[in-house]
């Protein structure tokens, strides 16, 4: 399984939009610097998406992420790829039994197959949105990674990896 994290906010990023010719969009924005964080594990084989949505990214947050997908896959040995975040290399990191940890190699975002899940969260389930808290952010976060650990295609398409995958 590939590892990632996604910031999700009130931070508007306004997003191209359908206008008719000639008209200029009015698109609403804020600058409320509020973030939840949607941690994310994606196994690009079979479209397995384990998410959990947490208030801060550190090595608490991080052993408690790794011990749901550890629940979650009680019967399988998983190897997690993940970047060198510094709460990926903490000392007080813990890692369940049934998992070993291994890292990508620095700067090479683009190959983490989770990384394109969250293009595709902000452009599908939050176009030029505007909150009134964070937990409505929260709450389109969940449907949208919830939709997706439900549609094992989707994630498969989105991770772009089909095409290897079919080799093996």
């Amino acid at each position: 399984m590939f590892q990632d994290e996604g910031r999700f906010g009130r931070l508007s990023n306004p997003r191209r939009c359908w206008a008719p010719p000639g008209v200029r969009p009015r698109v609403p924005c804020q600058l409320i610097r509020e973030y939840s964080y949607a941690f994310a594990a994606v196994s690009p084989k079979d479209g397995t998406l384990d998410s959990l949505i947490l208030p801060e990214v550190n090595a608490e947050t991080m052993s408690i992420f790794l011990e749901e997908v550890a629940q979650r896959h009680p019967d399988d040995f998983v190897v997690m790829f993940m970047d060198r975040a510094g709460w990926h290399v903490a000392s007080d990191l813990i890692t369940p039994g049934n998992m070993a940890l291994a890292h990508i190699p620095p700067y090479s975002p683009e190959l983490n197959p989770a990384e394109s899940l969250w293009d595709e969260i902000r452009e599908k389930a939050f176009p030029n949105l505007v909150f009134k808290s964070l937990s409505g952010v929260e709450d389109v976060l969940e449907q949208a990674l919830a939709g997706m650990e439900y549609d094992p295609a989707l994630v498969k398409s989105l991770c772009g990896y089909d095409w290897i995958i079919s080799q093996l």
